[in-house]
């Protein structure tokens, strides 16, 4: 990528827009689709250093979220008009260089459209409704049908996973400082395919085996005795990998996360704990989830047919399109020990479950109890839980998260 003879970006404020962000619940119903890990970077963070060039950038939310994030960024700046373009892009976007190039040639008054949904515009109007610009402005502007795929679901990030840390890999660890330095005892395989972040530790016993592709173990994170540790893959800042884990290829661990027993294909957002043996497959977990000891989740179907998954969006299962798929974990699931969550199960945000009943299909937000015998979870008490694990960071429930909770709580209510 350093050596990409594409064209620098003439002067614009970069725009990155949220479209079918229900398709992406439970894991949106807290956060923008831009926000979601996938590789080594969160969507948005990509495309803000492809496309931004240093230049403004601004985030044009779902309306339900934007008191959230007031609270949680309020430095980004208000969108404001300015002079010179604006560059709108797909939150969903699916980034290789083909993409990079097509975009960075996108001239003033032209759109690219995949299936009916924007995938780029580029215009010197000021937008804050691009779906009701499109219908008002269609004689404005030129379209062109293109073939720049967008992730559609949560299977489509779990998959393209692997590929994502290759690339973000080249594209920022390949030649960024590196505090490779490790302890006797510990073993490195392809050393030049390794990043190690300030302050990382690698315990005796610890195997980084990148032959297959790289490892970025960023600051702060910790890696205990005897783990093994296959690339690709990505450790977050204040990461802890317990004694004895086993982390296989394509999984993305966010920041101040507890990972241990046995992880293939994973992402996990951020804040969320695996700490015991177990075995979790080619799941999407969200935040402040806590996975009980010896849980283990099934990422294969007996019949080996694709697995199908539960969208909040139709109501309905759809085909996920590939035969390996664990399961999809909302924000603030507490799972008990020796729990056993099925083949594309999706467990809804704030559920509390326990019991050796199989964890199965859709579980609704809010769900309390064993699987075969579910009730709500009463607002106050998933609120004082949730607000001790916060504290427990040093963080708390803010006013826009509590008001949000309890929207997805009121919502569960009334279905």
């Amino acid at each position: 990528m350093g050596n990409d003879p594409i064209e620098e970006c003439v002067r614009m404020m970069l725009v990155i827009f949220d479209d079918r962000i229900k398709s992406f619940f439970p894991l949106t119903q807290l956060r923008a689709t831009g926000d979601l890990r996938c590789g080594i970077m969160k969507l948005r963070q990509r495309l803000d250093l492809l496309f931004s060039n240093d230049n403004p950038v601004h985030y044009l939310l779902p309306e339900y979220l934007r008191p959230l994030y007031q609270e949680r960024h309020p430095d980004w700046d208000e969108y404001a008009s300015h002079i010179g373009d604006y560059l709108y892009i797909n939150s969903r976007l699916i980034v290789n260089e083909d993409t990079i190039r097509e975009i960075r040639k996108l001239k003033t008054s032209k759109a690219l459209i995949n299936n009916g949904d924007i995938v780029a515009l580029r215009s010197a109007d000021h937008i804050t409704d691009l779906s009701q610009y499109i219908v008002e402005h269609k004689k404005s502007y030129t379209s062109k049908q293109t073939d720049i795929g967008l992730y559609y679901n949560p299977a489509e990030l779990i998959h393209d996973n692997d590929r994502l840390i290759r690339f973000d890999f080249d594209l920022i660890f390949s030649d960024k400082d590196n505090y490779f330095e490790t302890e006797p005892g510990v073993t490195v395989l392809h050393p030049y395919n390794v990043w190690l972040g300030e302050n990382v530790v690698l315990k005796p016993g610890v195997v980084l085996d990148a032959s297959n592709g790289p490892i970025v173990i960023d600051d702060g994170a910790l890696v205990m005795a005897n783990a093994v540790v296959l690339g690709p893959c990505y450790i977050g800042k204040g990461t802890m990998i317990k004694i004895g884990a086993k982390i296989y290829q394509s999984c993305s661990i966010g920041p101040v996360c507890k990972v241990g027993g046995e992880l293939e294909g994973t992402i996990l957002q951020a804040y969320s704990n695996k700490q015991h043996d177990g075995f979790l497959g080619h799941s999407y977990i969200g935040e402040w989830v806590n996975i009980g000891a010896d849980t283990n989740n099934s990422d294969l179907k007996n019949t080996y047919k694709p697995v199908e998954l539960y969208s909040y969006e139709t109501g309905q299962k759809y085909n996920s399109g590939t035969q390996f798929m664990g399961c999809l974990i909302g924000d603030h699931v507490k799972l008990g020990i020796n729990s056993t969550v099925n083949t594309g199960s999706v467990i809804g945000t704030g559920s509390n479950l326990w019991g050796r009943d199989l964890i199965n299909g859709f579980i609704p937000d809010f769900s309390w109890g064993q699987a075969d015998s579910l009730s709500l979870y009463q607002y106050d008490k998933f609120h004082d839980t949730a607000r001790t694990v916060k504290q427990r960071r040093a963080l708390d429930i803010s006013p826009a998260e509590d008001s949000l909770l309890k929207k997805i709580h009121e919502d569960r209510t009334e279905n």
